[in-house]
């Protein structure tokens, strides 16, 4: 994500600041990842509301503060990614178009973003598995980009979706490269900046992404 303007070393002094949150976050977990969300909420609700990058507009945040759905246990899960041609989508899912590994991806500014596709995360929610695509950023900052959205957008979240992790800005959860898996924790769900600001420039979910049953858990703004 970027904004018109933005200065740079604030902007990298955000990323270090967001990069050391999520360390942090994944370090408290490995005991109880509830404590590690609530540091999460807290640092976070700082940052927007008193660095100078904050996504939110400046004479919004001396009364900014974060508002979440209830901490959910049941939605923090590690997952194996499943390569691109391997094996069918759950029974509950609905199809998945083919997609090529390189793409572009849906701006909210109205570009589009070149992404590397690199495989799927099936999530056996409570109401039946579903597949979401896992991206790579090349065109961005790196890292992996997992974007979504669900029945609570355009009424408790953002229309255009949450994100869960964005590597670009050091939001990792965590995983097992050997084992090949990615922790996928909807807890740390959270707005992208253009939900705060038009000015930002942000990569929204593409319609795989989508899911068709509400996921209340992470941040939210209504």
């Amino acid at each position: 994500m970027s904004a018109t303007g933005a200065d740079p070393l604030q902007l990298a002094d955000w990323r270090r600041r967001l990069n050391e949150l999520y360390a942090e976050a994944r370090l408290l977990a490995v005991d109880d990842p509830r404590p590690a969300n609530a540091r999460w909420r807290a640092v976070r609700e700082e940052l927007y509301r008193n660095h100078p990058a904050s996504p939110v507009p400046p004479d919004q945040r001396p009364g900014f503060r974060a508002i979440h759905f209830p901490y959910h246990p049941g939605l923090r899960f590690e997952l194996p990614l499943i390569r691109d041609d391997v094996g069918p989508p759950p029974e509950t899912a609905k199809p998945e178009p083919a997609v090529a590994r390189g793409l572009k991806l849906p701006i909210s500014t109205g570009q589009r973003l070149a992404f590397e596709r690199l495989g799927s995360l099936d999530v056996p929610f409570e109401g039946g598995p579903r597949r979401l695509a896992l991206f790579w950023l090349p065109e961005y900052s790196g890292g992996l980009f997992l974007p979504f959205r669900d029945r609570t957008n355009g009424r408790e979240t953002y229309g255009g979706g949450r994100y869960l992790l964005d590597g670009g800005k050091g939001a990792d959860l965590g995983g097992d490269s050997d084992a090949g898996t990615v922790v996928v924790d909807f807890n740390f769900a959270y707005q992208p900046s253009c939900a705060f600001d038009p000015r930002w420039s942000c990569p929204l979910a593409p319609p795989e992404n989508r899911l068709d049953i509400e996921v209340r858990a992470g941040e939210r703004i209504a």
